[in-house]
């Protein structure tokens, strides 16, 4: 009784503590592609080889985290939280001392399987302190996933520029102080979890409904269309400005940049007036902002582009952790497969997206293919209306 009166309150501590383990396991995802043109180049690959490399880490980083999750649900695996981000520095640190290109690619799984391991028992561990504040709450934890991708690049090529290839051995150093840290906090994370797991155990768990399993299948079809309008400006705003305006790099970088970086500050500012407001009224309301904001940005130019590129990230990745709450709602014995499938089926088929866009702009030009975008979140603003949320039972907790 005494854990359910502390879930009842938000802890800042533990969700810190989740979100810095969180910025170290995906800061991984954000190093692995600027990392790619010096592997190419170190180990003398073609584009094909270089794009496996990507697609290794994908497959074990993304897809499988729902087969993470349904593990997480079956009993606590605490020690998922300390081991992943030690797995997945590990597998990228060693990336640059080895000697061939089939070595590369396993110590790419090795992090992949890290990043997937730690998302459904983070986020899962995380929904047990985020008290009455659910969005709020999983802010936090998930701003640290967002921030690690964001600034990967820079540290790598940072660490590339000082050190060459074999800097990147430097990032297991953040993987063994991050899993220290969580061994020594072990006990205020399993606790809840595993209290969870007793009452549970103590229940008979009643088959999921029919709007249950609608109104979720909705959610991962519109956070697997919010990826891929995420993906897709990140890879065809370099191209329209680098190849087909013919622009600075460095500008289409900073846009890119900007628009990432904007995408925290949404995470963190959106949660708490989707606490306020109503989880599925915020949905809702930023979907439809997206496709105005979007439009703009893409029709802007010099430091307006800049302006309207930071509220367009601000608008549409401020639903990041909202959609894995609602998510979580809906599946409530269920909260390790939810968190699975938001977060790493959604981005690997957000993802997958993307290449679709490539065909596109190889048969009608990139501008077409950054218009495509455009409609995806009409498509998820109809969908969100769709969904019968919070579920009934839940809808006092709302």
């Amino acid at each position: 009784m005494k854990i359910c009166k502390m879930n009842m309150r938000l802890n800042k501590k533990a969700l810190m503590i989740l979100s810095a383990a969180h910025f170290v396991t995906d800061i991984n995802q954000g190093i692995l592609p600027a990392l790619l043109p010096f592997y190419k180049e170190t180990f003398h690959l073609s584009y094909t080889m270089s794009g496996l490399i990507l697609l290794c880490a994908n497959l074990t980083s993304s897809i499988i985290q729902p087969a993470f999750g349904h593990l997480s649900d079956r009993r606590p695996i605490g020690w998922f939280l300390p081991l992943s981000p030690f797995l997945a520095c590990l597998g990228l640190s060693l990336t640059g001392l080895l000697p061939n290109y089939s070595l590369l690619l396993v110590c790419v799984i090795i992090s992949g399987i890290g990043i997937a391991s730690f998302h459904p028992e983070g986020f899962k561990t995380a929904y047990y302190f985020t008290g009455d504040k659910r969005a709020t709450g999983m802010s936090i934890f998930a701003v640290g996933g967002n921030l690690g991708i964001a600034v990967g690049p820079l540290l790598a090529l940072t660490l590339v520029a000082s050190f060459g290839l074999r800097g990147t051995v430097s990032l297991i150093l953040l993987g063994i102080l991050m899993g220290i840290v969580l061994i020594l906090n072990m006990s205020m994370f399993t606790s809840p979890v595993e209290f969870a797991h007793r009452e549970a155990k103590k229940q008979v768990k009643a088959p999921l409904s029919r709007n249950q399993k609608i109104s979720f299948s909705l959610l991962v079809s519109i956070a697997t269309l919010r990826a891929w309008i995420q993906f897709g400006l990140v890879a065809y705003i370099p191209f329209y400005y680098i190849n087909y305006i013919k622009g600075n790099p460095l500008y289409a970088g900073k846009l890119v940049s900007t628009f990432l970086m904007a995408g925290v500050v949404g995470t963190l500012v959106g949660a708490p007036l989707a606490d306020r407001w109503g989880h599925k009224k915020f949905l809702i309301t930023t979907l439809l902002l997206s496709f105005p904001c979007l439009l703009l940005f893409y029709y802007s130019s010099g430091p307006m582009a800049f302006v309207f590129a930071a509220v367009a990230g601000m608008v549409l990745i401020s639903t990041f952790a909202l959609t894995t709450v609602m998510g979580q709602a809906l599946l409530p014995q269920h909260l390790g497969i939810a968190s699975g499938m938001m977060v790493g089926f959604t981005i690997s088929a957000g993802g997958i997206g993307v290449t679709l866009l490539g065909t596109i702009a190889d048969t009608w030009g990139v501008p077409t293919a950054i218009q495509a975008i455009f409609a995806l979140p009409l498509i998820a603003f109809g969908l969100s209306l769709l969904i019968k949320y919070p579920p009934q039972k839940k809808r006092d907790e709302q």
